[in-house]
């Protein structure tokens, strides 16, 4: 051993080696490798009679590939459903703390000992007037910028976006100074109309996907077309009913401070109520004569940071529904793609739908929309309510008012047995019928009797309310199916009611009866308006609508290799006429041609584009 070169023990040690690894057993059996008598491999089959390959590496035995499709597409639409219930709560939420935070605001800043003992000679009349300058008149510029910001963040984070600048409303009311008030206020007006819009938009979204994955089956039987006009519409009707049930409920959410707070230190109706002297129709602007002194107490300031904790808890809590329940309402690719069409043509396209006639003659329901909401909080609650019923009787009415509106939302769906106008007229002529009934009606101050007869008014106009919203939100999903210009649609309809709302900030010192007056002739000019509109559409007047442009990308990513779009929303345009769409057409040949700029995986293989 001694005299043994070295070669020789590394021959030795590598044949040990190689004797114990010949002793070792394979880790894994072998397919098909012949063993002893007896043997069985982990399959189960006898070594001697060799596995097949397929039991290895093949599907499942019991797979079945229409039962597992199936299923796929089930929880694509509970998905949806899920979409729809979180965003209808989230909206929900957001609306009750906002109005619930607004309304005890208000109050407490009108009575005269509550100013001057917590804030002296600060100004809070001044202050809570320019805060509602700040929500009243800054949507009125919401048409420049809603689309843009819609199309730049996408659906979902703008809802989400917009949940938050409520937020922000909600914490400033911690500090209440004029440097946190009036800038919170005028940021939750910039985001009234973008909020608003991109939920309907959401909605429709939601009823288009849910159609697509309950019809799947359809697309497998030959290439995948455009559904048919109108497919999506019974989902639709569903969707908006569930939505706006759920959020007529945040008129009753925004009464629960008010319930179980607020109440508990306000004076009642002799004390408020001792010099006013008429109401209702026989009023003048809102409350004329009505006590300046309404808490009985004052509420301590640790109880004021107790209830604004509560309401900044739920509207965070609505920010994290909208943010983790909600999914997108489009697509990756469809999303680069509607950003693609150009930011100045973004910009345009909503001023460019004016054009469609459609739209024109919906205008004056859209502005009808915007008064009815605001009669309903401020003239029928405090003109007729309020002073007859005593302060401390308001929440119960916008309670009535809230529950009449939000089992009434389902009413819509009569919309899937009856003409898609009949829910919406229903509404118009109850309104109407109750408009004329408040023109000639004045009750009496500090008379209880008559408590019953606005109970049942604020019902009845939650039922009108509630048909009104639904018809025209399910009217503009039918009519403007393309995804392409919907949230140019709902970004119209939600700026011409924060148009209406202007306006009846402006005209808040007018007599009841002028309030009613307007309010009555434009119920009669938006019914009229609607039915001529849909008889020009039964005579088969086409209308006129903007062309969306194609998208252009100015990067060609990997996901924009291939010359096709890959969003094929113009497939039935093509269909409708050959000739525009030939115009558009790329010419066909080498996509590596000298006239087209490299791709990022040519120019790092070096290819010089151009030059080469």
């Amino acid at each position: 051993r001694r005299k043994c070169p070295v070669r020789c023990r590394g021959a030795r040690l590598s044949l040990g080696q190689g004797l114990a690894m010949e002793a070792k057993p394979p880790l894994y059996p072998v397919a098909g490798a012949a063993g002893p008598e007896g043997d069985e491999n982990s399959l189960g089959v006898p070594d001697g009679l060799g596995a097949p390959l397929d039991e290895l590496v093949g599907a499942y035995p019991n797979y079945n590939e229409e039962e597992e499709e199936r299923r796929y597409y089930r929880r694509r639409r509970l998905g949806v459903l899920k979409n729809v219930l979180a965003a209808s709560a989230g909206g929900t939420l957001t609306y009750g703390v906002y109005l619930g935070l607004l309304q005890m605001q208000l109050i407490l800043h009108y009575d005269e000992t509550y100013r001057e003992v917590k804030y002296g000679n600060m100004g809070l009349p001044d202050i809570d007037s320019k805060m509602l300058m700040g929500i009243n008149v800054t949507p009125i510029a919401a048409l420049l910028y809603t689309p843009v910001l819609i199309r730049f963040f996408g659906t979902k984070w703008m809802m989400f976006l917009a949940v938050g600048i409520y937020a922000l409303f909600v914490s400033t009311n911690y500090w209440e100074r004029y440097y946190t008030l009036v800038p919170s206020a005028v940021a939750l007006g910039m985001a009234i109309v973008p909020l608003w819009a991109s939920m309907g938009n959401y909605i429709t979204r939601m009823a288009q996907k849910y159609y697509e994955y309950s019809h799947y089956k359809e697309d497998e039987q030959g290439p995948p077309q455009r559904p048919p006009r109108g497919s999506h519409a019974p989902y639709l009707l569903v969707f908006q009913a569930i939505f706006y049930s759920f959020f007529h409920l945040s008129f009753a959410c925004a009464q629960l401070p008010m319930i179980y707070f607020l109440n508990y230190y306000l004076y009642d109706l002799n004390h408020t109520l001792w010099n006013v002297k008429s109401c209702g129709t026989n009023s003048h602007g809102i409350l004329n004569g009505f006590n300046k002194t309404v808490l009985r107490t004052l509420p301590r300031s640790k109880n004021l940071i107790v209830v604004e904790t509560v309401l900044m808890g739920v509207a965070f809590l609505a920010m994290l529904l909208v943010l983790g329940l909600c999914g997108a309402a489009y697509r990756p690719t469809e999303e680069i793609d509607l950003r693609s069409v150009g930011w100045g043509n973004i910009f345009q396209l909503p001023f460019k739908h004016v054009r469609d006639f459609r739209l024109r003659h919906l205008v004056p329901f859209f502005i009808y929309s915007g008064f009815e909401v605001l009669f309903a909080c401020t003239g029928l609650a405090l003109g007729y309510g309020v002073c007859s019923m005593g302060l401390e009787r308001l929440a119960y009415l916008l309670i009535a008012y809230s529950l009449g509106a939000s089992a009434a939302s389902f009413l819509g769906l009569l919309g899937l047995w009856l003409p898609r106008s009949v829910p919406l007229v229903a509404g118009a002529v109850l309104h109407l019928l109750l408009t004329l009934s408040l023109f000639f009606w004045a009750p009496v101050p500090r008379v209880q009797k008559q408590n019953w007869i606005l109970y049942v008014a604020a019902v009845l106009w939650g039922v009108g309310s509630a048909l009104n919203k639904t018809g025209l939100s399910t009217l503009l999903g039918i009519m403007y199916e393309d995804k392409e210009r919907q949230d140019f649609i709902f970004t119209i309809y939600h700026w011409w009611q924060a148009v209406a709302i202007f306006a009846v900030y402006l005209g808040s010192s007018l007599p009841m009866k002028a309030k009613l007056g307007v309010l009555l002739v434009t119920l009669v000019v938006a019914v009229a308006s609607y039915l001529w509109m849909e008889q020009k559409l039964r005579r088969g007047v086409l209308p006129r609508q903007p062309r969306i442009p194609r998208p252009q990308h100015k990067v060609r990513g990997y996901r924009y290799l291939e010359e096709d779009n890959s969003d094929e929303s113009d497939a039935e345009d093509c269909g409708q006429g050959q000739g525009a769409c030939a115009e558009e057409e790329e010419p066909q040949g080498d996509p590596a041609g000298p006239c087209r700029r490299p791709c990022p995986y040519e120019q790092a293989l070096g290819g010089d584009g151009l030059e080469q």
